[in-house]
């Protein structure tokens, strides 16, 4: 009788090597109701490509035609076909069978069986062998004739240790090491642990760096680490914001009343997003008046260090010209901020992960060297505009600090805009979520499109009033569009042209 496979659609079959059932599917098939996939193996699938149907079945039909095969070579590491292809060891025959969609290339593998009583031990998967984490990583060390083609480039190998040591830690990888020299004695694979253990200790920076050869891991080895996956997302925000045109409108707050008016509603908007909230009569005394407001001193200080940071040099508009005075001047207006919260440790790299809602950010150890390769996709971008979002996005989304991660990330990028001539950016009350979904999206979704937008309309937005007038009417105008309102159900941006004056 036919053998169905264990998936929940029973989509493939395979004969036992009954000649009679053969014969009687070979006339379903010939009637149409069934189709051949390969000797053995066939499909109740009538509809979809039959290369479709044997990509997703692949386990269940090697199962069936090399019982006890173990995955080798790349497979071993990625554990599914890629490219329509997949290596495997048995038997001690050499041979390629050729199904649609799919290339299943044997390599003997007598001497190299399953390994079952190990504590990397070779995992059963219907009925073949997914090689353990230590044995995935050998198969893939093999520098024979052709193992080129069959083997993970360095790079990716490195990327994969990388990340190992970057998620659980130095003792994992060193366990990892330990159990590939285990394997490799039990298997015979000496030469291909040696060259494992290389790779692993220069990471660990107890072999030679020369033996690396990603960027990932060189870095890792001169100890400035960075997070891969942020880098990717820079460099499509970056494309992204090359590929716009930005207005310029100029900056006519850089001096005197307009200066001071501006700043002051910059580091009330700023503080009032990060749940520092204040009346504005309130946030006047704190900064024109001096005054601490009773059981809020902290928060006091908070918008006296934005205000200052937005009104004075450096912060103001004096940006860095290498990675290096980047990391000095964040490190430097974080610490202005957050100098009243000795407790979040101010002007510091953060110590432990932080996240908000379900966004992970940067690993401690990752911050610096991710800020780094950050601040070369901002230097390469010719627009200040663009230089501007984008330094915004890259130090919000490394978050290097314990807290006040969002206001450094908006002074440095209105540092920048400054420094060309050109109006900073606001964020106002009723704006916050408009500002903060987009960075969300662009950040889970990789979608920029609503962050340009979101940002340009701020920015243009913020250029419409005139800071030179009293503070007080300056307020008035930002009230009347609405910048104030914490109910954004009801409220939304109202831009001054089209408010009765």
């Amino acid at each position: 009788m036919a053998q169905f496979s264990d998936t929940d659609t029973a989509e493939v079959l395979f004969t036992d090597g009954n000649a009679a059932l053969q014969r009687t599917l070979a006339r379903q098939v010939d009637a149409g109701t069934l189709r051949r996939i390969y000797a053995g193996v066939y499909t109740t699938n009538l509809d979809s490509p039959l290369e479709a149907i044997v990509v997703r079945n692949w386990a269940a039909i090697i199962s069936h035609l090399l019982p006890a095969a173990v995955l080798a070579y790349r497979s071993a590491i990625e554990h599914r076909p890629v490219a329509g292809v997949i290596h495997v060891r048995r038997a001690s025959t050499r041979r390629t069978l050729h199904l649609p969609g799919l290339v299943v290339e044997v390599y003997p593998g007598a001497d190299q069986p399953p390994l079952l009583e190990h504590p990397n031990a070779d995992l059963l998967h219907r009925q073949i062998y997914l090689p353990g984490e230590a044995r995935g990583f050998l198969e893939n060390m093999g520098t024979a004739r052709g193992a080129v083609n069959r083997v993970l480039p360095q790079a990716d190998i490195e990327t994969r240790l990388d990340k190992i040591l970057t998620v659980r830690g130095d003792f994992k990888l060193n366990a990892l090491r330990d159990h590939a020299r285990s394997v490799a004695a039990l298997l015979g694979m000496a030469a291909e642990g040696k060259r494992l253990d290389s790779l692993i200790g220069a990471l660990l920076g107890t072999h030679a760096e020369k033996k690396l050869h990603s960027k990932l891991a060189l870095a890792r080895a001169a100890g400035k680490p960075y997070d891969p996956d942020r880098l990717d997302l820079f460099d499509m925000l970056q494309g992204a914001l090359a590929a716009e045109v930005f207005a310029h409108p100029a900056d006519l707050a850089s001096k005197g009343t307009a200066l001071e008016n501006f700043a002051f509603f910059e580091a009330y908007f700023s503080n009032f997003i990060e749940g520092t909230t204040f009346e504005v009569a309130e946030a006047k005394q704190i900064v024109f008046e001096g005054a601490i407001i009773a059981n809020r001193s902290q928060d006091s200080h908070d918008i006296l260090g934005t205000f200052q940071a937005a009104n004075a040099a450096p912060w103001r508009n004096q940006p860095a010209a290498t990675a290096q005075d980047f990391l000095g001047w964040l490190k430097s207006v974080n610490a202005l901020v957050m100098q009243a919260r000795p407790d979040q440790l101010p002007g510091q790299w953060k110590e432990q992960r932080n996240m908000a809602g379900n966004t992970l950010f940067v690993l401690p150890e990752q911050v610096s060297g991710t800020l780094v390769e950050g601040y070369e996709r901002i230097r390469a971008l010719t627009d200040p505009v663009a230089r501007a979002l984008m330094t915004m996005f890259v130090v919000s989304e490394v978050h290097p600090f314990k807290d006040g991660n969002g206001r450094t990330a908006r002074l440095a990028m209105n540092c920048i805009l400054s420094a060309a001539g050109i109006c900073r950016i606001m964020v106002p009350t009723v704006y916050r979520e408009n500002y903060l979904l987009p960075l969300k999206r662009l950040s889970n979704d990789r979608d920029a499109s609503p962050y340009v937008r979101s940002m340009t309309r701020a920015h243009d937005w913020t250029s419409r009033f005139d800071y030179e007038q009293p503070l007080h009417d300056v307020q008035i105008q930002l009230a009347r569009c609405n910048a104030f309102q914490e109910d954004l159900r009801n409220y939304r941006l109202i831009f001054p042209d089209t408010t009765s004056k």
